[in-house]
């Protein structure tokens, strides 16, 4: 099958054996693949990954283990514990001590044809939800978890610094909470497709300090950070959504001496994605940058805005 494989560099190939279904598994056939700033730093060293790479898809299971699952269209959690250690016994597969994770840990991820997931990890597209609408399920599930995590009044003012692919999500999700939401970014065009979730502001016009309840940091890289920390007021919280491949030098004394809360956030409920997709809260005008084919992956990798979609039924 076709697939885009890394080992230290990324490559397109044509003769990857095809995945083989085991117990309690499906067999899907990708339809849709998009790339994930992760991807790219894995690309950068990253989790020291080697195999296909890729975790956000919508697909259809071809074959499986549980005859119900055939045929339907669906997404998938990309992290696979163990079930036997003591997070996976709560629930807690996420932070499973042995986990596999889709296209990042011991397992290959969807930037091909084909992919194996266990059945627990599968979730099924409702009718009323695109192709390209489920593409952004993963996303959209990990910017939910920063509700799940801390509970965002209406009455808290809460800043997103980024205004990527990530930022535009999460200012989707946390104008659902009524909160007093503002989204900071260096990019107007991106600034202005979140600018009926809060007010926007251009970074290098940011002139606020210790203001704000709730500060997410999804920028990745460590200046969002920095920022974050000069404008959450005391005994505030950060709540950090960026992964990236470096180390970051911070003085925490700033954090002691204003009792700052520091919230790290990942993974989160694929199930209340869908569901506010089903509902039309989630809107993916505007995110989409291209549609491309798997031999487009240098242009495709090369993209420094927008999401890129990769289209696995195209040649």
């Amino acid at each position: 099958m076709r697939g885009l494989y890394f080992d230290g560099k990324l490559q397109y190939r044509e003769d990857i054996p095809m995945p083989k279904m085991e117990k309690d598994e499906s067999l899907i056939k990708i339809l849709y693949a998009g790339i994930c700033n992760t991807d790219k730093e894995i690309l950068k060293g990253y989790k020291k990954f080697t195999g296909i790479l890729g975790h956000e898809f919508v697909g259809i299971v071809e074959d499986s283990t549980d005859k119900n699952l055939i045929g339907k269209r669906i997404v998938g959690e990309i992290n696979i514990g163990c079930h036997q250690c003591e997070f996976c016994k709560e629930g807690l597969y996420n932070h499973c001590y042995d986990r596999k994770i889709l296209g990042m840990t011991g397992k290959d991820g969807v930037f091909a044809d084909y992919i194996t997931l266990p059945n627990n990890n599968i979730h099924i597209v409702p009718e009323g939800v695109s192709d390209l609408e489920a593409v952004f399920a993963e996303p959209l599930s990990a910017a939910l978890e920063i509700t799940e995590m801390f509970h965002i009044k209406p009455k808290h003012r809460v800043a997103i610094i980024g205004d990527g692919k990530l930022g535009q999500l999460i200012a989707q999700v946390l104008s659902l909470t009524a909160c007093d939401l503002t989204i900071i970014g260096k990019h107007l065009q991106k600034l202005n497709l979140v600018k009926d979730k809060g007010k926007v502001v251009l970074i290098d016009e940011l002139k606020i300090n210790k203001y704000f309840d709730v500060v997410v940091d999804c920028t990745g890289n460590e200046q969002g950070l920095i920022v974050a920390g000069e404008i959450v007021k005391p005994r505030g919280t950060i709540i950090l959504k960026s992964t990236y491949n470096s180390n970051t030098v911070l003085n925490p004394t700033y954090w002691v001496v204003n009792e700052i809360n520091i919230l790290g956030s990942r993974c989160g409920p694929m199930d209340a994605a869908l569901r506010i997709m089903e509902r039309k809260l989630f809107s993916a005008d505007g995110l989409i940058d291209e549609i491309c084919s798997l031999k487009d992956y240098e242009k495709a990798f090369d993209r420094k805005a927008g999401k890129v979609i990769f289209d696995l039924k195209m040649d």
